[in-house]
């Protein structure tokens, strides 16, 4: 194999449950271009900065936990934006997948385009990646700029890529009452999810405050003040309408 491409990480977790089937060794890369309103992890976003690691070390890392992944676990790789990174991204699921180990990528998509060289790279990234979680923040253009400062015309033209090419897709969407908590972006979500012929799991993640205190560490002014958590009613009406129940492929993987 060719020589390890080193890559920049903020930190790992070793015995992570929600990110991708089964136990999983998760890596969270620095970097991201997305200011989300609702982020909790703000001190991902300087590019190029914190520890820097080879693929080859971080797979040592991660097989260290191997015999806990069982038949389901491995590795998920999350941000920050790891698609920022897809050198670093290729060689290390390239090495995972050559021990045998399931791969999954947490991205918001933000960096998609077709334009090369990136196209060609996320290509070569795909014959590597067993899963994707697709975090779609916003269904609407100009209310998903307001949200993470980017529009999403890319990201909605990735998710209808990997539909095309039938990559396995777990849709993330995180619930934020007076921004994505409306009836009708929720029915314009669901209507473009259910174009989406690969989607095998839809999770509504309802919007917390559990990273506020690292905004203020940051000496950064946190933009959702005084806005509470959804109520259950809410995530529930979001469940009904998204017929998140009806994705039940991930049972299978």
């Amino acid at each position: 194999m060719s020589e390890p491409v080193t890559g920049y990480i903020h930190s790992t977790e070793s015995f992570g449950s929600v990110d991708g089937p089964g136990i999983r060794f998760i890596t969270f890369m620095q970097g991201c271009r997305m200011r989300c309103e609702f982020c909790h992890n703000p001190d991902t976003w300087k590019i190029g900065q914190k520890n820097a690691i080879t693929s080859e070390e971080l797979l040592k890392q991660a097989l260290q936990y191997r015999p806990f992944w069982g038949a389901k676990g491995g590795v998920t790789v999350s941000g920050g934006e790891p698609l920022l990174q897809v050198d670093f991204l290729i060689d290390f699921f390239k090495r995972c997948k050559a021990e045998g180990v399931h791969t999954t990528l947490d991205s918001c998509g933000m960096p998609f385009t077709y334009e090369e060289p990136f196209f060609s790279k996320f290509e070569e990234l795909l014959k590597y990646t067993d899963l994707i979680l697709l975090d779609i923040k916003h269904i609407d253009a100009e209310q998903h700029k307001r949200l993470t400062g980017w529009t999403n015309e890319n990201i909605l033209e990735l998710g209808r890529y990997l539909s095309k090419v039938d990559q396995p897709v777990w849709v993330r969407h995180v619930l934020v009452p007076e921004r994505s908590d409306y009836d009708e972006y929720l029915y314009r979500l669901n209507d473009y999810v259910k174009t989406l012929k690969n989607v095998k799991k839809f999770e509504v993640l309802p919007y917390h405050k559990l990273g506020v205190y690292k905004w203020k560490t940051l000496g950064i002014k946190y933009p959702l003040e005084g806005i509470e958590p959804p109520t259950p009613e809410r995530v529930e009406n979001a469940h009904k309408i998204l017929h998140t129940a009806d994705y039940t492929g991930y049972l299978d993987m």
